[in-house]
């Protein structure tokens, strides 16, 4: 059955992949970005999720139900923009998310994009709790320099936040007739990679080289759309790691849990 399914971030990457797989099962997409496109989507609506006006007349221009919504824009680590990546990245986000879900039909799914970047958020909860008491982006300077935030803790923090209110609204969501989840890709081969590699530094190239490669966009938007249809309707409130198996190799290290390994039988 053909479904109406809002996507940020269409303009490339994780959102451009997701929105063409979207219309190649029938499905209509309205696509949400700051760079015009056309491609794989329907209806183009302009976004800029660090402009609350641009959020709001976004949010206003959608006039159809919709029968899910993927948050998918972003930005990566970059000096200098700490501010704006957590307005981006969450308190732009979960606006841009509160506004249209009286949009949203019964059923419908809603897909945050986090990041493996964002796993030890109940580690940093404290901090993270500080950032979700903020409501206007006017307050966000200030609050990274009280934190000393640089760039890879804000992107860093901004996914650990998504990942926590995505967790935090389950219930009421549930209780609205809609699902919530969140994803996390590890690396990506995407336009954005060296922005990681600078931020992450060997870490990153150590995943990269034990998993085998970068995930492809198409990879993880496969993922996003399964999350997105009626045959994961018992998934709600989880985020799961498409990594390549980064998550594992990470926890068995933290771990040690080399010793459960099977020795290899004799021939």
């Amino acid at each position: 059955m053909a479904r109406t399914i809002a996507v940020t971030g269409v303009a490339g990457g994780i959102g451009a992949e997701l929105a063409g797989l979207l219309q190649s099962q029938g499905h209509r997409v309205i696509g949400f970005d700051i760079r015009e496109t056309s491609d794989g989507i329907d209806r183009f609506i302009p976004l800029d999720l660090s402009d609350t006006s641009s959020i709001e007349a976004a949010a206003a221009a959608v006039d159809v139900p919709l029968d899910g919504l993927c948050n998918n824009a972003g930005l990566p680590p970059r000096d200098g923009l700490e501010s704006t990546l957590l307005q981006v990245n969450f308190l732009g986000t979960r606006l841009f998310t509160d506004l249209l879900t009286d949009r949203l039909s019964t059923g419908g799914a809603i897909v945050n994009v986090a990041s493996r970047a964002g796993a030890q958020w109940q580690k940093n909860l404290e901090q993270v709790l500080r950032l979700g008491a903020l409501t206007d982006p006017d307050q966000l300077p200030a609050f990274v320099a009280r934190e000393a935030i640089d760039a890879t803790r804000a992107y860093n923090l901004s996914k650990e936040a998504v990942i926590a209110w995505t967790a935090a609204v389950t219930e009421d969501m549930i209780a609205r007739g809609l699902r919530l989840n969140s994803i996390s890709p590890g690396a990506v081969a995407t336009g954005i990679l060296d922005d990681f590699a600078r931020a992450f530094g060997e870490n990153m190239v150590r995943n990269v080289a034990r998993a085998g490669r970068a995930a492809s966009p198409r990879e993880v938007a496969e993922v996003a759309a399964f999350l997105l249809s009626p045959a994961s309707s018992w998934l709600k409130g989880i985020d799961i790691a498409v990594d390549g198996g980064m998550g594992g190799f990470n926890m068995s290290d933290s771990l040690g849990l080399g010793a459960m390994k099977l020795a290899n039988p004799s021939p």
